[in-house]
């Protein structure tokens, strides 16, 4: 009896493993079917060999294990890639960075992206086209330290709720984002919101706690004024008492 059970275990685990490297390579092909690609960079991306591994060696890819088909990182930046965020995205439920940044992606912020990769550690859509609201849904991330959507065309306020204590980069500059920045973010410097001129309020970084530069030549200049005013009084009083 215990045979048997080991058995069935081992086979439905085989059966999950070789289904979850079947739709990594599902994965791939939804991306390299539904993004333009001008300049043939996905150009080594061919399926024809189904051996494990294979996809290992795709340009822009990178597995767990050299020797399965188990996506870890995927990094197409700067490959004059044009579409949307690609759905099939959601085959590759293991994958822990994303990295679309500097290529011509358009569209919407897929709300679900935090479904699809619920292990997203980095995620770089930077000095894309992408429009519309950043969805609140990207709170979901749990893990991520890495979030960077800057020099693109999202508007709408910034979601509450992303500035998780794991979060170590983060920039929207350069957007049409509008409202306040929420206070989870305001441990970000100001120069990750910069290019937002809706914005209205701007986080402090590294200055947090003390007086900037300006503000120190304020105090300094208006008490330099109200020494020299004292000292005018005094001389007034003093000349008419001669």
């Amino acid at each position: 009896m215990k045979i048997f059970l080991i058995l069935s275990l081992a086979s439905v685990f085989c059966f999950y493993l070789s289904n979850s490297i079947e739709d990594d390579v599902m994965c791939l092909k939804g991306v390299k079917n539904s993004l333009s690609d001008p300049a043939n960079k996905l150009s080594s991306w061919t399926f024809t060999n189904s051996s494990n591994g294979t996809i290992c060696k795709f340009q822009g890819v990178g597995c767990w294990n050299d020797q399965e088909n188990r996506l870890f990182s995927l990094e197409l930046l700067s490959m004059q890639l044009s579409g949307e965020v690609p759905e099939s995205l959601k085959y590759s439920g293991s994958l822990q960075t994303l990295d679309l940044s500097n290529n011509s992606i358009s569209g919407p912020i897929p709300s679900q992206i935090c479904n699809w990769l619920p292990y997203l550690v980095s995620l770089d859509l930077s000095r894309n086209a992408l429009a519309g609201p950043i969805p609140p849904e990207i709170a979901d991330c749990k893990f991520l330290n890495s979030l960077i959507f800057s020099n693109n065309h999202l508007s709408g306020p910034i979601p509450y709720g992303l500035g998780q204590s794991r979060l170590k980069r983060f920039s929207v500059a350069n957007n049409d984002l509008s409202g306040s920045v929420p206070a989870d973010l305001a441990r970000f410097n100001g120069s990750d919101f910069d290019g937002n001129d809706k914005l209205s309020v701007k986080p402090l970084g590294s200055n947090r706690g003390g007086l900037s530069s300006k503000s120190i030549a304020i105090i300094v200049s208006a008490g330099v004024a109200g020494a020299a005013a004292s000292l005018f009084i005094v001389f007034v009083i003093w000349s008419r008492c001669r």
